[in-house]
């Protein structure tokens, strides 16, 4: 059992293709028909290269003559290219009190604004000390005025909610 987990991670090259027919394509990109994989083997070995299955729900199963350690290598690197380039969404935090200034809060604003511009989350938080729990609808009106101003770049993903002695929003960038 343990033994046929192992054939089964291993690449489909060389001996290991097993099927009575194969359609081979050369390494120029030329077919070279449908032949039996010793054949095909032969001819791959004479080239000093490798027998390296394509697609094997193909009838009959494709498989190319090719340099196997070139292509693996190729296919890695645009792995490598493919992660570089995606985007993972961060949640990034913009706390503040409900009593904050006009100046501070435009600061809050483009802070956020550009969170999302760059593709991330934002997590807008209020933070209450002592008695200042007691107006919560304050800080509650707060943040709904910062979603009126973020519409343009995002939408509220979750409304304002109490947590504790602070109370946040999350906004999530516009597709």
């Amino acid at each position: 059992m343990i033994e046929k987990r192992r054939t089964r991670d291993l690449p489909q090259i060389n001996e290991r293709i097993r099927f009575p027919q194969i359609r081979v394509i050369d390494s120029d990109g030329s077919q070279l028909g449908i032949i039996t994989p010793q054949e095909a083997l032969k001819i791959a070995e004479e080239r000093e290269l490798d027998l390296v299955l394509l697609s094997d729900k193909a009838e009959p199963p494709v498989c190319r003559i090719m340099d196997y350690g070139k292509y693996k290598f190729e296919q890695e690197k645009k792995a490598r290219e493919a992660r570089k380039k995606q985007h993972t969404a961060d949640v990034k935090e913009v706390k503040m009190r409900y009593k904050i200034e006009e100046h501070d809060y435009k600061v809050r604003i483009n802070q956020a604004e550009r969170f999302l511009k760059d593709g991330d989350k934002v997590k807008a938080t209020v933070m209450f000390r002592g008695r200042e729990i007691q107006h919560s609808d304050l800080a509650e009106s707060l943040l709904k005025r910062m979603a009126t101003d973020l519409q343009a770049f995002g939408e509220v993903q979750q409304e304002p909610k109490k947590e504790g002695r602070n109370m946040m929003m999350l906004i999530s960038p516009k597709k």
